[in-house]
């Protein structure tokens, strides 16, 4: 089997994973936007109603302890922190019923994961500046995205598989409504003075439920205590 063939199996396997933990409904058109200054706006191409996944492209450089970058071909400057203005624009896609992907790599870029700890410290990247987390440099501004696509066209096969997983686990563990409903019912059913709330300390610590620091202190403790 080539390189290429291995690549595209991989990646086939982590789009369907991706797809399938987030709760994404994968039926449906999707148009890659980002790459060609005449195409209007992201806001412009939902507004037609032909899509129903926007693909933004690229993020192509990243991995290997780079400063993961952002490539838009002119449509906004990642290095003046130009494309926050993007955030709207996003925000009125996903009021249109349309979800709004990151989409990494590309035909051109430094793209490539060396283990599988740097594939968790990208996951992490993402999630903290892209999608539910939180983040002080957000390249999109407050906007959420709504996954990650694959479309990894260089580098190496080795570790994508890593980085879906470890993206899976932060969707999984994403929505605090869980947490807080699954807290109600153990200091309702549990006739005790004092709770503890144990947590898995790494994503290897346990198959699920690690919580980022940054989520279980902006979110999980705040909701717990006043519960």
């Amino acid at each position: 089997m080539s390189i290429k063939s291995a690549i595209s199996l991989t990646l086939i396997g982590s789009v369907l994973l991706m797809m399938l933990l987030s709760g994404i409904d994968a039926r449906g058109i999707a148009i890659y936007w980002g790459q060609n200054g005449n195409e209007g706006t992201l806001a412009e191409t939902c507004a037609t109603g032909n899509y129903d996944f926007v693909n933004i492209a690229f993020l192509p450089t990243f991995g290997n302890g780079q400063t993961p970058m952002i490539n838009l071909a002119g449509h906004c400057d990642h290095y003046t922190n130009g494309c926050t203005g993007l955030s709207s624009d996003i925000k009125s896609c996903q009021a249109k019923g349309i979800k709004v992907m990151l989409s990494l790599g590309g035909g051109a870029g430094s793209y490539y994961l060396i283990s599988s700890k740097d594939a968790r410290q990208v996951a992490t990247y993402l999630w903290n500046n892209f999608l539910g987390g939180q983040s002080a440099s957000r390249p999109f501004g407050d906007a959420a995205l709504d996954g990650i696509d694959f479309d990894i066209e260089g580098g190496t096969n080795q570790h994508w598989g890593d980085l879906a997983r470890n993206l899976s686990r932060y969707s999984k563990n994403g929505d605090i409504k869980n947490l807080e409903d699954a807290w109600k019912q153990w200091t309702t059913d549990v006739n005790a003075t004092l709770i503890f709330l144990g947590l898995p300390a790494s994503p290897e610590a346990a198959g699920s439920g690690f919580i980022p620091v940054s989520d279980l202190t902006s979110q999980v403790l705040p909701a717990i205590k006043v519960l």
